[in-house]
C-alpha cells in the first residue's frame, strides 16, 4: 500500500478512468467495487490519516481538493472517499475515542484500504440531527455490548470495513453514541435497497445488526442524550466542506460538457457554432461566476479549519448550502442552454442533473440552516 500523496496528475486520472464507466454503473445501480480498489491502489483511502499512523496526514483543504476530482468522474464514488475522508478527519482528534482504536482504524486503512463510514439514519427516526432517540440499542454484555437495529442510506455499505453505529444504550439512564462495528462480524446483513434517482452507484443499503457482538472498547463516544443537541464545529466544517466539494466536482463535470457541446454543435441555420450567440457567452460565464465563488467559498472555509481557526458550525451551514444550490443552478442552466440533448441520456449531462439535486438531501439541509441563522439574528 502507497502511504504517499497521490500528485494531482494521477487523482485526475483516476477520474477519467471512473467518469468511463460512470453511466454503465448509474444505469444498472450497481456498485464501483473498481473505483474502491483503485482508489486504494493508489493510497487514497489513507490521506487524512495522521502520518505518524503512515497516512497521507492531509487537512481539509487537500482533502476536499481530492474529493471534487474524484466527482468530476464518478460522484457516487466521491461520496463513498468523503465519508471515509471525513471519519478520518474527526476520529484521531476525538479525545471520546480510544486511542488504541483510532490507530488501529487509521492502520487499517492505510496498510489495507479499510473503508469506514458513520451509519446513522433510521427508517423511523431518519436522521438524527434533526433530533429523536435511535431505536438501534446497545445492550451490555460480559465481553462488551449487543448490537440490534437497522440503518438505511448506509453509503458504500457493500465495500465498508467499519460502520461507526449511532445507538441508543438499553441503561436505565440511556446514553446516546457511536460504536464501531467491523462489518464482517457475524449479525452484519446488508440488505439491498438502494434505488435513487442520482448517485446511483454509492451502494447506499440498508443494514442489518442481529445481535452484533463487539468488544467493550468500541464505544467510541456515548452520551446522555442532551450532549448531542449543539453540532460539533469541527464535524460541521468537514462534512459541510467535503460535500460543498464534491457537488462543486458535479458541478465543473456539467459545465465541462456544456462547453464542448455548444464548441462543437454548429446548427445548419446558424452555420457557426452555438458559442457564437451572445445567450450562450453569458450562460457560460456565469457558470464560471458560480464556480469561481465556490471555489473561493470551500478554499476559505478549509483554510481556516488547517489552521486551527475552526469556525462555527452555523458558518459551516452558510458554505454547504451556497455552494451545493450554485451547483445546482448551474447543472439545471447547462441542461437549459442544451435543450433536448442535456436530457438525453445518451450524454451525461441529464445524470449530473441527477445527481447534483442529491445535494438538497444532506445534512444540514436549506431550511434548518436558514431556521437558525433567523432565530439567532432574531434573538430566539
Amino acid at each position: 500500500m502507497n502511504a504517499t500523496v497521490t500528485p494531482t496528475e494521477s487523482v485526475s486520472a483516476l477520474a477519467r478512468d471512473f467518469a468511463g464507466r460512470a453511466a454503465a454503473h448509474d444505469r444498472a445501480g450497481s456498485f464501483a467495487h473498481e473505483n474502491i480498489a483503485a482508489l486504494r491502489e493508489a493510497g487514497l483511502l489513507g490521506v487524512t490519516v495522521p502520518r505518524h499512523l503512515g497516512g497521507g496526514g492531509l487537512g481539509l483543504g487537500r482533502a476536499a481538493g481530492i474529493v471534487r476530482l474524484i466527482a468530476e468522474g464518478d460522484p457516487a464514488t466521491a461520496l463513498v472517499l468523503a465519508m471515509h475522508l471525513l471519519q478520518h478527519g474527526l476520529i484521531h482528534t476525538n479525545p471520546a475515542c480510544p486511542p488504541a482504536l483510532a490507530e488501529a482504524v487509521g492502520r487499517a486503512a492505510v496498510e489495507d484500504g479499510a473503508l469506514v463510514n458513520a451509519l446513522r439514519v433510521e427508517p423511523e427516526l431518519g436522521t438524527p440531527a434533526r433530533g429523536g432517540m435511535p431505536e438501534t440499542i446497545a445492550r451490555r454484555t460480559q465481553t462488551g455490548w449487543r448490537i440490534d437495529g437497522r440503518k438505511i442510506y448506509s453509503t458504500g455499505s457493500p465495500a465498508l470495513a467499519y460502520g461507526l453505529v449511532f445507538v441508543r444504550t438499553d441503561e436505565a439512564a440511556p446514553r446516546v453514541g457511536n460504536v464501531l462495528v467491523p462489518m464482517k462480524a457475524p449479525g452484519v446483513r446488508i440488505v439491498e435497497t438502494w434505488d435513487h434517482l442520482g448517485l446511483r452507484a454509492s451502494g447506499s443499503h440498508d443494514v442489518l445488526f442481529e445481535a452484533v457482538a463487539v468488544p467493550a472498547d468500541h464505544a467510541v463516544d456515548l452520551r446522555a442524550p442532551e450532549g448531542w443537541h449543539a453540532p460539533d464545529p469541527l464535524q460541521q466544517a468537514w462534512s459541510c466542506t467535503l460535500l460543498a466539494a464534491l457537488y462543486d466536482g458535479v458541478a465543473r463535470a456539467a459545465q465541462a460538457w456544456l462547453v464542448r457541446f455548444v464548441t462543437e454543435r454548429t446548427p445548419g441555420g446558424l452555420g457557426a457554432p452555438l458559442a457564437s450567440l451572445a445567450r450562450f457567452q453569458e450562460g457560460v460565464g456565469e457558470n464560471e461566476r458560480l464556480l469561481s465563488i465556490n471555489d473561493r467559498l470551500i478554499a476559505g472555509l478549509a483554510a481556516e479549519v488547517d489552521a486551527g481557526a475552526v469556525p462555527d458550525a452555523r458558518e459551516a451551514g452558510f458554505l454547504k448550502v451556497t455552494a451545493t444550490e450554485n451547483a445546482i443552478a448551474l447543472v439545471q442552466r447547462a441542461v437549459e442552454l442544451a435543450g433536448n440533448p442535456g436530457l438525453s441520456r445518451a450524454n451525461p449531462l441529464e445524470r449530473h442533473l441527477r445527481d447534483v439535486l442529491c445535494a438538497r438531501i444532506h445534512w444540514p439541509q436549506g431550511d434548518s440552516v436558514r431556521a437558525g441563522a433567523g432565530r439567532a439574528a432574531l434573538g430566539l
